[in-house]
């Protein structure tokens, strides 16, 4: 699923390709785009911001967004995409390597200048060089909703989704329908940065240490299994912003009180 880690990764493999390098291939496909082309320019940088990545290419910046299914490949020229094309919503090409968006769910081209009109909403994030843990923790604890649905607000926090959530949580003993304002924000955005940052080079991420298939959380996706910790019966049930986004949750009932 990706989150602030996934992305970070993709921007890396993304600058690795395309930095430095002139455009040759350009090619948007969804209609409001699709007469764009910045062949001839070069990419200057690929860079993460939450869960966002922005491609800055010429004097212009592609930014697009994974949300739950989108993910970047990056292939050699003339190389089989490991995915079907009609999947395909954004192709980056240079004489080395091309760089293919699969199921992105938001897509802009604005000049760089701008980015910002698309960004700069969200919150601190813990694997930018200006993480500023003190702004997050006074972000969510002023939050009055859950802190589950407290660390899914981008603009608290960017860069936490909802495994995220769900295993910072456990980690830290708190129920997730908590109201967020009697947390102690501090160590929970602490822990949290602490786990997205450890996993930010992991090919597979883990929470417990173990990276093996289903080893690898203590509550995630894990309901009526027995915790990892105390052996009592994970629970789940469903907590959002409102009933459109609700996400599921998962908890121990003697481990998080």
């Amino acid at each position: 699923m990706p989150e602030g880690d996934t992305v970070f990764r993709a921007a890396a493999r993304l600058d690795a390709a395309l930095n430095g390098q002139e455009v040759t291939r350009f090619d948007l496909r969804v209609p409001q785009l699709a007469t764009i082309d910045l062949t001839g320019e070069v990419v200057h940088n690929v860079v993460p911001r939450g869960k966002h990545l922005l491609m800055r290419i010429g004097d212009q910046t592609l930014h697009s967004h994974l949300k739950m299914e989108g993910e970047w490949h990056v292939y050699p020229p003339g190389e089989k995409w490991r995915a079907p094309a009609f999947k395909a919503r954004a192709v980056v090409g240079n004489a080395h390597a091309v760089a293919v968006g699969f199921d992105l769910a938001m897509i802009d081209v604005v000049s760089t200048r701008d980015e910002g009109d698309l960004v700069d909403y969200l919150g601190p994030d813990p694997l930018r060089d200006d993480w500023d843990p003190a702004e997050a923790a006074r972000r969510v604890v002023r939050d009055a909703r859950p802190i589950h649905v407290a660390l899914l607000d981008q603009r608290n926090v960017a860069g936490f989704g909802n495994v995220y959530a769900n295993e910072i949580l456990f980690v830290r003993g708190v129920l997730p329908e908590t109201p967020a304002t009697k947390t102690d924000a501090a160590a929970i955005i602490d822990v949290g940065a602490r786990m997205i940052r450890a996993n930010r080079g992991r090919a597979v991420r883990t929470f417990t240490g173990d990276s093996r298939r289903g080893q690898n959380t203590w509550v995630y996706g894990r309901e009526n299994r027995s915790c990892r910790r105390c052996g009592t019966r994970i629970l789940t049930g469903e907590l959002g912003a409102d009933a459109m986004k609700n996400r599921n949750v998962f908890w121990c009932p003697r481990c998080q009180t």
